[in-house]
């Protein structure tokens, strides 16, 4: 198991520490209820340091990563992001990610923790000759703003965030050390995240606390990243995603390019097309108390029509909410949505997703 670079700023700082994607991770500090209203209300500083950076360079860079990835990398421009998936042949999800347009002929994607070494293998296995494709996740390390409060905090810093648009990012200077920071995240929430060297990690995470100490700023672990995240109904590999779900089973076929040409995983999408998907996500929120958790059977009618995909107490609605995967045909109209928790059914209902709206 590695431990990230902050490691033992973590641990002095009181964070508990879980095993999360192969890493030591903190996953709370104040509390998970704390440290999410603290992100909804003001702003929290994460560290996702854990997570990979895989660079590209090369005159067939774009191309290769059109080939490979569903989203159409033709509408970008330098200094903008987007958010994509690799398939593997049958449809499923290999992974999903954010590309990065440096230039024409240098590209960066950050991948999902748990899938640093298969997304590399993956990749490398279909590389043409001539392009460069490097790991760099062990000597990069990751840090993310998130909060109403983020633009003054950066401000403070002498970086004005407005300077961005969403999915845009530059190459600014953050308590004198270079960063990459781009207008992303995944709390819903205005923000940031910035790629940075290991070694400039103490000085610009120490910075950004001191900067936003007047704004509430406080660190914030994986617990709340995940009730954020979910009341956002932002998948989370493993769970919404995974080699066996493909992207229109969980609603993301907006991220889907069918017409842009061949990728890797098209043709068995295009079946899937033609026969319709045997399942799809939907957001479900508890009529009953109880608390909804991953694996757990959906019930309509007597019989189980699906599976949760993640569950949480929603901090902002007060209410257990989850994702789901049901099966096609399932009709909600037909009876009650019930969810089997440890033997005893609870009553919920299907919802619109996202469960809040931000951003």
């Amino acid at each position: 198991m590695k431990k990230i670079p902050l490691n033992d700023w973590h641990v002095s700082h009181g964070a508990k520490m879980v095993e999360f994607g192969g890493f030591l991770m903190p996953v709370s500090y104040s509390g998970v209820l704390a440290e999410h209203q603290a992100v909804r209300e003001r702003c929290g500083l994460f560290d996702i340091s854990h997570m990979g950076e895989f660079y590209f360079e090369g005159e067939a860079a774009q191309a290769f990563l059109q080939s490979v990835t569903t989203n159409d990398l033709r509408t970008l421009h330098d200094g903008e992001a987007q958010y994509s998936l690799l398939l593997n042949e049958t449809g499923g999800v290999v992974d999903d990610i954010i590309v990065y347009r440096i230039n024409a002929t240098r590209f960066m994607l950050c991948v999902n923790a748990a899938n640093i070494q298969k997304d590399f293998a993956w990749l490398r296995a279909r590389l043409p000759q001539g392009l460069s494709m490097e790991d760099r996740s062990d000597e990069m390390g990751m840090i993310a703003l998130q909060g109403p409060a983020s633009e003054r905090v950066l401000a403070a810093m002498d970086f004005d965030l407005e300077s961005l648009q969403r999915f845009q990012f530059s190459f600014p200077r953050l308590a004198e050390n270079p960063v990459m920071l781009s207008r992303t995240g995944y709390t819903g929430e205005e923000g940031c995240e910035i790629f940075l060297p290991n070694e400039s990690l103490p000085a610009v995470w120490e910075a950004l606390l001191r900067a936003g100490a007047p704004h509430g700023i406080v660190p914030i672990g994986l617990g709340a990243r995940d009730t954020l995240r979910l009341e956002m109904a932002y998948p989370l590999y493993g769970h919404e995603l995974n080699d066996e779900i493909n992207p229109f089973e969980a609603g993301l076929a907006w991220v889907v390019k069918m017409e842009k040409g061949d990728f890797v995983g098209r043709p068995a999408l295009q079946k899937i097309q033609a026969a319709g998907v045997a399942r799809r996500r939907v957001g479900l929120a508890m009529l009953d108390p109880g608390i909804p958790r991953e694996g757990l059977r959906v019930i309509l009618q007597d019989r189980p029509v699906g599976v949760v995909c993640s569950g949480t107490f929603s901090p902002t609605l007060k209410v257990g909410i989850a994702t789901a995967l049901i099966d096609r045909t399932a009709n909600p109209d037909s009876g009650e949505i019930l969810i089997d928790i440890r033997g005893k059914l609870k009553k919920a209902k299907i919802v619109q997703l996202p469960f809040i709206k931000r951003l």
